[in-house]
């Protein structure tokens, strides 16, 4: 359960007054998860409740204001449920953002099916480049989208090399393990299907959605980008994956090339880069694994 500190108390009234304008007088607040990156709380106004989540805004520079970016992108989208924005700033070194409150609600019938669906709609808006025209955050961890054309060039260029440099460095893989990455990148063409940017999500985990008052999957904490459509499907399976219902939706609605699932983990070297770099641990064997088996 996040908390907010005595320390911040002041920055939280100075907020709390600048959005008075939006949302009305603050009554109370309650704090509510919000992993290990933001303190988050719930708060009580006289227009309802919203969500408020917060961070150092010199620990994480410029990651509220991506935060919303990519919400707002998705939101645009209209193929699946996002919260709106309702405000985001810097003050007193605090960053901030504030969307509207999510109610729980129940699942409704076809639950899966409608949410595999809705990512198969997401999936399908599309750009000339990968990547994005702002840079964002992967859980803590700056994210380069430097757009490029080509797909391989991007996943290798600003997905795997920093991830794999910075272990490297934090000794938390070998050092040769640069040099098998690089035998991995030229295998890449011949590996992977060419298929045109899709809209991302980008950290689509059991943890980064939630059942809305309607019923349906709503999305959260995003980490967007325009990126390989099979890397966001096999993301959702690197930790247990969602119900069987869900992938059968998405590929009746946007079928996926042959052989997915033999190349799923060259995909999830990324999200498993990014926990060596954050957790250390057993990650790294996976990671090693993984690039054992490919060259």
């Amino acid at each position: 359960m996040a908390t907010a500190t005595n320390n911040s108390r002041q920055p939280l009234e100075s907020i709390y007054q600048h959005l008075e304008g939006l949302i009305g007088k603050v009554l109370h607040t309650e704090p509510v998860s919000g992993g290990c990156i933001n303190t988050c709380l719930k708060l009580y106004t006289l227009n309802g409740p919203y969500f408020l989540k917060y961070n150092n805004a010199n620990a994480y520079p410029g990651m509220m204001a991506a935060e919303m970016r990519g919400l707002k992108l998705l939101r645009d989208a209209n193929t699946v449920s996002i919260p709106a924005v309702t405000g985001q700033g810097t003050i007193e070194h605090t960053d901030f953002l504030l969307l509207e409150w999510i109610a729980p609600g129940k699942e409704v019938k076809n639950y899966w099916q409608a949410f595999g669906e809705s990512l198969a709609a997401l999936h399908r808006h599309t750009t000339p480049n990968f990547g994005l025209n702002h840079d964002n955050y992967i859980g803590s961890l700056p994210q380069n989208n430097a757009p490029n054309p080509n797909g391989i060039e991007f996943f290798v260029k600003n997905r795997l090399k920093p991830q794999v440099q910075r272990a490297v460095q934090l000794n938390r893989l070998p050092k040769n393990t640069m040099l098998l990455f690089e035998q991995l990148y030229h295998q890449l063409p011949n590996l992977l299907p060419t298929e045109p940017p899709a809209l991302l999500h980008g950290d689509l985990w059991e943890g980064n959605f939630l059942t809305g008052p309607d019923g349906k999957a709503w999305l959260i904490d995003p980490s967007v980008h325009y990126g390989f459509r099979e890397a966001e499907i096999a993301f959702t399976q690197l930790f247990g994956g969602f119900d069987s219902r869900f992938y059968d939706a998405y590929k009746s609605a946007y079928p996926l090339t042959y052989g997915f699932k033999e190349r799923a983990d060259i995909y999830n070297l990324y999200p498993l880069l990014v926990h060596v770099n954050l957790f250390g641990g057993s990650y790294a064997n996976q990671v090693m694994a993984i690039i054992n088996r490919f060259v």
